[in-house]
């Protein structure tokens, strides 16, 4: 269920609101171009600014533009075991398929203190649960070794890998094997991932350009190496585009170009620089993404 190209969708704001309206069209918007799964309340959906009832509309919204006919994971990771646990329980009661944990941050726990964590979440909600590293973002690297620990824990079946360092990811695939899917974190390493045994991908990118992420891993997927090396080679300056600035400025951005979702953010986060925006508007131009 989870593998291919999962959009890490954003979260659109209306005049500071959550907007329904335009969250439900980008859902029916991915189904429609292929998107293999979505990920509500993920970094780029700016679930670090949403209070919880806000965090819980999102998952519900998400579930229910879904509506099964792709898998939904849940955002529900926090530096608070106890909020993660009141996040992730709140998840299953809403429907969704899974949930995505990152490792707690701020506090930079050991090794031990990350198994620990995860080890209780999964023990007390019967869920399925996709371990989420990304070192760039919590000053925690969540090492191989811990993760090979969790594998006792049957319902932690994924780890989103978003350190970038390949040397890592085989060595988190030669410890795991087949026990733990592994998805690419990061855009740009998406197609070296799934050479190395990976299973697709939590994709920024995919968020504008959903069909050639999805086509990427079917090409994969069914053994055309050159047709998925030659989209990985186009998507590679979208990729660049998405991180001019802190995620997910530019890929809302983006979106807002597309006439898709107001270009609208929550503090700290705020609009690009006049000089940024002009080279995203250049490189989506020479994408085709924006006329």
């Amino acid at each position: 269920m989870f593998k291919g190209s999962i959009v890490a969708i954003v979260t659109p704001f209306k005049d500071g609101i959550f907007d329904e309206k335009a969250y439900g069209e980008l859902i029916e918007w991915h189904i429609s171009e292929g998107t293999h799964g979505i990920l509500a309340c993920g970094t780029t959906g700016e679930a670090s600014t949403l209070d919880f009832e806000e965090h819980f509309r999102v998952i519900e919204v998400a579930v229910k533009a879904a509506n099964k006919r792709i898998p939904v994971i849940a955002g529900t990771g926090a530096n608070s075991t106890d909020e993660a646990i009141t996040l992730t329980k709140k998840a299953k009661e809403l429907g969704a398929d899974a949930a995505l944990l990152v490792t707690p941050y701020y506090n930079k726990p050991t090794q031990e203190g990350l198994y620990r964590h995860y080890k209780i979440i999964a023990e007390m909600i019967d869920l399925p649960m996709i371990l989420y590293n990304v070192p760039g973002r919590t000053a925690v690297n969540l090492l191989p070794s811990t993760v090979a620990r969790l594998m006792e824990c049957k319902n932690i079946i994924a780890i989103k890998e978003a350190t970038g360092d390949m040397k890592q990811s085989s060595e988190l695939i030669r410890l795991c094997g087949d026990r733990i899917k592994v998805l690419s974190g990061d855009d740009f390493t998406t197609l070296t991932q799934l050479a190395l045994g990976g299973c697709g991908s939590i994709s920024v990118t995919a968020n504008i350009a959903p069909k050639d992420s999805a086509e990427m891993f079917n090409a994969w997927e069914k053994g055309d190496i050159a047709r998925a090396r030659e989209l990985h080679y186009k998507l590679e300056p979208i990729n660049y585009a998405m991180f001019i600035e802190t995620n997910p400025i530019p890929v809302k951005t983006s979106l807002a170009l597309m006439g898709k979702i107001k270009e609208e953010f929550r503090l700290p986060l705020c609009e690009m620089s006049s000089s940024n925006k002009e080279k995203l508007k250049s490189i989506l131009l020479s994408a085709g993404i924006i006329k």
